[in-house]
């Protein structure tokens, strides 16, 4: 099964994909990092994601860019985030936009064919009205390309606004096996009449 979760930045999409991870599976499970360490707000970033994760049997795998060289041993796995691979494969590999797209996306059907569940996490980047540099709107892009073509090849599509979780795209069984727990029975079953 796949899974793509999105949101804002802030929005509690990481917890989401951390508990539907945990949900499908309670025992050890890959989480792939994607973000660079660059500076001290990065490294406060990784070290605060990684105190979130302590207990949940993750098995961390820091994979920059090239999804496709991942050999994977697990039921679940998680692909933090979309966003942060675009980047370092547009802008680490000098790859165009189509380039970025493809490598991305064969990244993620290599890593499929390798897990029973896999978890993408990915960012919504495109609301903000503010114009940029060539460069970013490139970025952008190749991003929002690459989240279309993601949404089109997943199972199950879930946005995250203000920490609530709003299911695009699957089926009311699908979603019924990734709300126990913590979420709230009453807003999902108000929201699927």
């Amino acid at each position: 099964m796949l899974i793509m979760v999105t949101g804002g930045s802030g929005s509690g999409k990481s917890e989401f994909a951390e508990r539907c991870c945990m949900e499908l599976c309670p025992r050890e499970k890959i989480y792939i990092a994607t973000m660079q360490p660059f500076g001290k707000e990065g490294a406060a970033r990784i070290q605060r994601h990684k105190k979130l994760r302590a207990g949940k049997h993750f098995q961390t795998v820091e994979c920059y860019t090239d999804l496709e060289k991942l050999i994977l041993n697990a039921q679940t796995t998680l692909l933090e985030c979309l966003s942060n691979l675009t980047a370092n494969e547009m802008f680490t590999n000098g790859l165009n936009e189509k380039q970025t797209v493809e490598k991305i996306l064969s990244g993620i059907w290599h890593l499929q064919k390798q897990t029973k569940h896999l978890v993408v996490v990915t960012n919504d980047v495109f609301c903000d009205g503010i114009s940029y540099e060539q460069e970013t709107v490139q970025y952008m892009k190749a991003l929002g390309e690459a989240n279309v073509q993601l949404a089109a090849m997943a199972d199950i599509v879930c946005e995250v606004v203000c920490g609530i979780p709003l299911f695009l795209k699957g089926n009311k069984m699908e979603y019924s096996l990734l709300t126990v727990g913590e979420m709230d029975h009453n807003y999902i079953a108000a929201n699927w009449k």
